[in-house]
């Protein structure tokens, strides 16, 4: 059985710099999979060669088991694409609009009636059929760009930056309809936002310098960080030197009168000893907690050279 998406050894150059190298990508079910990366890392260029916008220097793409160079038209079939600037045709009514895009992809003349509507029911916006689209707010013009991407059902759906620039209504409006057609659809979502990627995506492929740098669950991405902080709750804590006297505490804050953010080395006994000194001082250790490094921190290490090389 065929994966969804399959990118081996793609590598792409402008005159003489490469703008992605070697980058590797699999897809194999429905759900959302972040493509992170600060502006200028690639992510851009891998969904243009995915989506068949651009031919790449090297390597090759399968959408659906088709090849997008060989068989770019099979390949595009499978793919839906809401670039960060939508496609829209604004002097359009949202159903004029929908139904040149079904018309472009190939719907059948007699299925293009009901494609448009169930787009329209699913995206939300049916209320507005024969209102312009340049007389749309962003967030429904959004709507607008996702149903295009998805009207001919294609199995794989690319976007590229698709929350930026709404408001917070509208931004929790729009990751719940995201959300539901990941139901249905591989979401490839692009985004150099660590928080949108965080909500959204349980995977998450991560580009900086033009090469992938982490591929795996958030989870693991969330982990990649040894702890260096952990949380203590105690019903008698004893004085920050006490704290300070266990092997491998570097620095103590208290945050109430009963818990403590006890900052280590990385030693990976820590908890242990703090453990076996409260019960040997009578703190009454309630809780022990430890922390997850930050997003940026996570980031930060993974843009680094040595992350890359």
């Amino acid at each position: 059985m065929n994966g969804i998406l399959s990118v081996r050894q793609l590598s792409h150059k402008y005159n003489s710099d490469w703008a992605i190298r070697d980058i590797n990508m699999e897809i194999s079910h429905n759900g959302i999979i972040g493509l992170l990366g600060s502006n200028g890392a690639g992510k851009s260029t891998t969904m243009n060669i995915i989506c068949g916008v651009l031919t790449p220097t090297e390597g090759t793409v399968q959408v659906n088991g088709f090849d997008i160079r060989t068989q770019p038209e099979l390949a595009k079939k499978e793919i839906g694409f809401l670039p960060q600037t939508p496609p829209l045709y604004t002097d359009l009514t949202i159903d004029e609009y929908l139904r040149y895009c079904a018309e472009i992809r190939f719907i059948p003349p007699s299925k293009i009636r009901a494609a448009v509507e169930e787009v329209k029911e699913r995206c939300a916006i049916s209320h507005f059929s024969s209102r312009l689209i340049q007389n749309l707010s962003g967030g429904y013009r959004q709507r607008v760009g996702i149903a295009q991407a998805i009207i001919h059902k294609p199995r794989l759906v690319v976007m590229d930056e698709p929350t930026n620039g709404l408001d917070p209504n509208q931004l929790i409006e729009v990751r719940k309809l995201i959300r539901e057609i990941s139901l249905d659809h591989a979401v490839l979502f692009s985004s150099h936002i660590l928080s949108e990627i965080h909500l959204l995506c349980k995977e998450i492929v991560m580009i900086e310098g033009g090469r992938v740098v982490f591929s795996d669950s958030m989870d693991a991405f969330d982990n990649y960080i040894q702890p260096h902080s952990l949380l203590m709750r105690m019903e008698n804590p004893p004085q920050m030197g006490e704290l300070l006297k266990v092997p491998g505490v570097t620095k103590v804050h208290f945050l109430t009168d009963k818990q403590v953010r006890v900052y280590f080395d990385g030693n990976e006994e820590i908890t242990e000893r703090l453990i076996t000194a409260g019960v040997q001082q009578h703190w009454q250790v309630r809780e022990v907690h430890l922390e997850k490094g930050l997003l940026d921190d996570i980031f930060k290490q993974l843009s680094t050279p040595s992350a890359k090389s």
